[in-house]
């Protein structure tokens, strides 16, 4: 039987993107959507970080740093884009959040176009006692 990681706080964020599409539609920056997106999880009482800063460690030296879109009650993260079409390249972006953040799921979501695309994304790497054959994701 497969396990949906956080299924509970995810139906949440999720409901929130929706909720930021159909109002704003597809046509505008990533900023704007972000700032709604913020909005809407201050009002849910929803516990969340905005732009933090992860450090890129190296044998104990940071080499560099990445900024995200959002920190979900320390679980979850989030990215927001509003691109034509979502490619490989941001897959890795989130993947790479979560393995500094050791965190084991993120949420991308493109609100460019008509509808809201989004994807959960898993970081198979983070100790758990679920093996990754055991982890769903809609």
């Amino acid at each position: 039987m497969a396990v949906l990681v956080y299924p509970e706080l995810s139906y949440i964020i999720v409901g929130i993107l929706f909720e930021v599409q159909n109002r704003l539609g597809g046509n505008f920056e990533e900023k704007y959507y972000q700032r709604a997106v913020e909005r809407l999880l201050k009002e849910r009482g929803i516990k969340f970080n905005k732009e933090l800063k992860a450090d890129i460690v190296f044998e104990g030296n940071r080499i560099g740093k990445y900024f995200l879109d959002f920190l979900v009650e320390d679980l979850i993260v989030l990215e927001l884009k509003a691109v034509p079409k979502i490619l490989p390249i941001h897959f890795r972006q989130v993947r790479s959040y979560l393995k500094v953040k050791n965190l084991q799921l993120g949420i991308l979501a493109n609100f460019r176009g008509e509808k809201l695309s989004y994807k959960r994304i898993l970081n198979p790497n983070v100790n758990t006692n679920l093996s990754e054959s055991e982890y769903s994701e809609y």
